[in-house]
């Protein structure tokens, strides 16, 4: 049985181009709490390299990532 996440922020990220669906993801990461998830769906195909390499560059986590058709979800964790 999967696990459900529990997301704080949803952010429309779709028709967005590199840089600026990482970009709004940097934006909004402090809306959330040190603990929180943001989901981010996305359609420009950079953000695959953009929002992890982000991710991980700002000690942030990407719980979760996948593909439904043109649409790229991702699950981001704030850790600081």
């Amino acid at each position: 049985m999967a696990e459900e996440i529990k997301v704080d922020l949803e952010l429309n990220l779709k028709g967005l181009l590199c840089p600026l669906p990482m970009v709004r993801v940097s934006q909004n990461i402090k809306n959330v709490p040190v603990g929180g998830i943001i989901k981010a769906t996305a359609t420009d195909p950079g953000s695959l390299a953009d929002i992890p390499s982000w991710a991980k560059s700002t000690g942030n986590e990407i719980l979760k990532s996948e593909r439904i058709g043109p649409e790229i979800i991702f699950y981001i964790k704030r850790i600081k």
